[in-house]
This record gives C-alpha cells, sequence and structure tokens, in this order.
C-alpha cells in the first residue's frame, strides 16, 4: 500500500536558514504532494525566500508539482500551536514535520514512508539526527548520544513498550519524526504546555503504535536563535539540575500527566485500559511529588517509600537522579 506525502513546515524568523532546508525537500528522492508553511508572524522575510525558491522552480519539472501553502499568522501561537495548525492543515496520508533550519538527506521521505507503509498499525516514526553547527559543520555527535538514548532505549520502543518509555520522558524530536494524518483524530487540539512531538508520540503508542529509526536522515542544525534545540547534559549541568530551587516544576509535571490522563479518558476504547492506568498512576507520581515537605530531612522517609514501589524509576524521567533531585532541591 502506499499513498501521498505532505511536509509540515514551520516557521518563525527563520531567513537565515530556511531557503536550504526547503532546497532540501525538493530534491527528495520521492516528492511530498506538498508543503504546508505556517509562519508564526515572522518580522523578516522568511516566508518571502519560500515563494521565491518555489516561484524559481522550472516550469514542468517535478518539483514544480509540489504545490505550496503559505498560512501567516497575525500574531505568534508558539511552537507547539503552530505545527498543531500546519499538520491540520496538510492533506496527506503521511505527514513529515519539518523545522525552518535543518537540511534533509535525499532519502528521508522515501525510506520513511516505506517503513510506514509497511507497518500499518504504526502511527508515528522518529529518528536520529546529525548535530551540525550554524555553518552545516557536524559536532561529531547524533542526536540519540545528546539525549541519552542508549541501546535499552532503543529496545524497548522497538519492542513495543514505546508508550511506558514515553510516559517516562520524550525520546521522540519533532524534526525526525513522521505521522499518519489520522493520528491527528486522537491528537488534536494539542494541551499546553505539552510540546507537539511529545504530545504526538505518546498519543500514538496509547492508540496504535510508535517507532524509530536509528539512520540519521536530518542534518539538525543547533545555533543561538533555535526555537527548540538540544545541547547534551554535562555532569556539571545535571548537578546544577539537582540544586537549583524546585520552583513549580513538579506542579507543572502534574498538571501535564493529568491532562494526559484526560485526553486518554476521552478516547475510550482507542486506549488499552492498562495504558490508561500507567498513565493514571504517573499522575499520582507527580501529585505525590508536589506535596512533598520544605525540609529535605521530612522528604527523605516519603522518598525511599516511593523508590521501593519503583515511582521513581518507572515514571519519573532521571530515574534516580530524580529520587536525588526531590531530596535536595531548595523548596524555592
Amino acid at each position: 500500500m502506499t499513498g501521498t506525502v505532505s511536509v509540515a513546515l514551520c516557521t518563525r524568523n527563520g531567513a537565515d536558514f530556511v531557503v536550504p532546508q526547503v532546497e532540501s525537500i525538493l530534491r527528495q528522492s520521492s516528492l511530498p504532494i506538498e508543503v504546508i508553511v505556517s509562519d508564526d508572524a515572522s518580522t523578516d522575510d522568511t516566508v518571502h525566500r519560500i515563494r521565491a525558491v518555489f516561484a524559481g522552480l522550472p516550469e514542468g519539472s517535478r518539483e514544480a508539482r509540489v504545490r505550496l501553502v503559505v498560512i501567516e499568522n497575525p500574531k505568534p501561537l508558539g511552537v507547539t500551536k503552530n505545527f498543531e495548525q500546519a499538520l491540520l492543515a496538510c492533506s496527506g496520508d503521511l505527514i513529515a514535520l519539518c523545522d525552518q533550519d535543518d537540511l534533509w538527506d535525499e532519502g528521508r521521505l522515501e525510506k520513511q514512508a516505506a517503513e510506514m507503509w509497511s507497518h500499518p498499525h504504526l502511527t508515528a516514526l522518529f529518528g536520529d539526527a546529525r548535530l551540525v553547527d550554524a555553518s552545516g559543520t557536524s559536532l561529531g555527535l547524533g542526536l540519540f548520544d545528546a539525549l541519552e538514548i542508549d541501546a535499552d532505549v532503543i529496545r524497548q520502543v522497538r519492542s513495543g513498550a514505546a508508550f511506558d518509555v514515553l510516559l517516562r520522558r520524550n525520546v521522540a524530536t519533532g524534526a525526525t519524526m513522521m505521522v499518519r494524518r489520522e493520528l491527528l483524530d486522537s491528537a488534536a487540539p494539542f494541551p499546553l504546555p505539552w510540546v507537539h512531538d511529545e504530545w504526538l508520540a505518546i498519543i500514538a503508542a496509547a492508540t496504535a503504535s510508535v517507532d524509530l529509526m536509528t539512520e540519521r536522515l536530518v542534518d539538525y542544525r543547533q545555533h543561538g536563535a533555535n526555537q527548540i534545540g538540544v545541547r547534551r547534559a554535562t555532569l556539571r549541568v545535571k548537578i546544577r539540575r539537582v540544586l537549583e530551587p524546585r520552583g513549580d516544576r513538579n506542579a507543572g509535571l502534574a498538571v501535564r500527566s493529568g491532562l494526559l490522563v484526560e485526553r486518554l479518558t476521552s478516547l475510550g476504547s482507542r486506549v488499552p485500559a492498562p495504558y490508561l492506568e500507567r498513565a493514571r498512576a504517573k499522575e499520582r507520581v507527580e501529585e505525590w511529588r508536589t506535596r512533598l515537605p520544605d525540609a529535605r530531612l521530612l522528604r527523605l522517609g516519603p522518598i525511599l517509600q516511593a523508590n521501593a514501589r519503583h515511582w521513581y524509576s518507572d515514571f519519573t524521567s532521571q530515574g534516580r537522579l530524580d529520587m536525588v533531585r526531590d531530596l535536595l532541591q531548595p523548596h524555592r
């Protein structure tokens, strides 16, 4: 089975890098039927540059058959809602998510689409990427390396345990993702403060299936103006996170968990009962973390009990590191 592929490209003040990205889309071995651009109130000439690339395509060429649709927001929606708008405007059976500042290998769409078509139950696919600097020079690091997505995480996702992985933390980066359009029936509207890629991934895992590719099909550009970027956390950064004031972090995690439970409940039979129960357990854990005492000494007993119940290993992003964080972080 085969079908059509769209590209959902979100932009905001991306004039410096958007032309090479669009050109890499138009060099695909298997072209999309359309590129949907959702521009989030850019104040530069991002949109003009995109239109100019398409206007300069030779008449009658295969690239000229790719339809360009541009949505210009008068006021910024933010990354999550801008991607939601772009995705909903796509008409293809499959949709490749696209950042404004990356570069694609010529086979990205063909390879990801082939994987999706050969696995009909698969509704979201993500992958590794090469990290490059503003000039496109390799940083000598892969996206999975930077995010500490190791062989065990890869094995879990590929063996059908993606929901449990994603319940702990997001491992799917939107710039590498392809989804079936039907996923939007369950995922939209995207609730804030969830980010579009993590929301799409966990809803796909709850309602159908998620997989990953280890082949690096995207140059993921890191520069000073990334809307969402990635950096490998050094030991110093990890220690600083453990010791920084807790603030509203745990409350935010509880809110996110509650929104997930609310959505999964509303989807009824599309979500297996064990997944819904796991999401509810995650919500209970995050709500419990918000109630930890201000005094560190009074936290010790409850935290040790939670660890014995595997709450940290099963439901937090960093496991024992989160346990240490909950114990040591000042309240404010």
